[in-house]
């Protein structure tokens, strides 16, 4: 058990939290996070941490601006409670996508949360496959961005044949991060080129790469809708893939996502726990759910220590 370190979670993802804690040997903090009858959250620490190592769990998902309001109510108390140095262990950092001005008259929003993080009284941010890497920038402290990648490797070659495998990013954004995974593994990728060729006129999916015959997986860093995913495995389809699966980090799942990925080619969706999936893993047959808690333990486990994290990925 690591000395001087304490862990605390808000009502966000409580079983992530648990698993994290059960990792480091540590049990998950006292404290009452709750609501008075208008809504307001009320957060109270109910152990000393003074001079103490914190770590707050808490990913941004939905309800994002609840969750989100505790975990910087949460990090008051802590350093008014007198903490050592207080870290956020935020796995899914919410608002991420709208990190730059694409329209006239639009926020920042992923700098206006980093703000408001850095504001609250946060030493240090700890998250996972941030949507855009550029966000680390927008923060004047240190930020750790885990990669899920290790934890969908082991589980890729332990259950596929890589030999036939063929690693596809469903949009020109995704390419890197494709090319990347493929290379662990030492398979070729393909490309979803995505064009609409009238307003109001559906897409048309090309494919960029030889699929035909060929196990194709769609790997992103999350899958909201699950509209451009379901798209891009029709196209492969299409194209003569023997058959697809698909691979995230962040499984948001919203709306309908989920009667879609039930109804869609996709033989197996492959997610982490990033977010908590409470029946989404019920009602999905398709769904795999490995955990990050391992990762996100041992990234906690480091930074206390003050030794490297980049080494996990070497």
């Amino acid at each position: 058990m690591p000395e001087g370190i304490k862990f605390f979670t808000g009502n966000a993802h409580k079983a992530l939290a648990g698993e994290i804690a059960a990792y480091l040997g540590i049990p998950v903090g006292d404290a009452t996070v709750t609501e008075f009858s208008d809504g307001e959250i009320m957060v109270q620490i109910n152990e000393n941490v003074r001079g103490s190592d914190v770590f707050v769990l808490q990913p941004t998902s939905i309800p994002v601006n609840k969750n989100l309001m505790e975990l910087l109510l949460m990090v008051d108390a802590l350093k008014r409670a007198s903490a050592r140095r207080i870290t956020a262990v935020i796995p899914y950092y919410g608002y991420a996508r709208q990190d730059r001005k694409v329209q006239p008259r639009v926020p920042i929003s992923a700098k206006l949360v980093a703000d408001l993080i850095t504001a609250a009284g946060i030493n240090r941010v700890l998250t996972m496959d941030l949507h855009a890497a550029q966000i680390q920038g927008f923060f004047n402290i240190p930020v750790d961005n885990l990669y899920a990648s290790p934890v969908l490797l082991d589980y890729v070659r332990a259950t596929y044949s890589l030999e036939n495998l063929v690693i596809v990013s469903p949009d020109a954004g995704g390419v890197e991060r494709a090319r990347a995974f493929a290379k662990k593994l030492q398979c070729s990728i393909a490309i979803i080129d995505k064009r609409r060729e009238a307003a109001n006129v559906s897409q048309i999916m090309n494919v960029i790469g030889d699929v035909e015959g060929k196990d194709t997986m769609i790997l992103d860093d999350m899958i909201d809708t699950g509209g451009t995913t379901i798209q891009a495995a029709a196209a492969l389809k299409e194209k003569g893939a023997n058959r697809v699966v698909a691979a995230c980090t962040h499984a948001v799942l919203s709306d309908s996502a989920v009667d879609k990925v039930n109804h869609s080619v996709i033989e197996e969706l492959i997610v982490t726990n990033t977010i908590p999936l409470n029946s989404k893993k019920e009602r999905c047959t398709k769904l795999t759910v490995l955990s990050i808690a391992p990762l996100i333990g041992e990234a906690i486990r480091r930074i206390h220590e003050e030794s490297s994290i980049s080494s996990l990925f070497e």
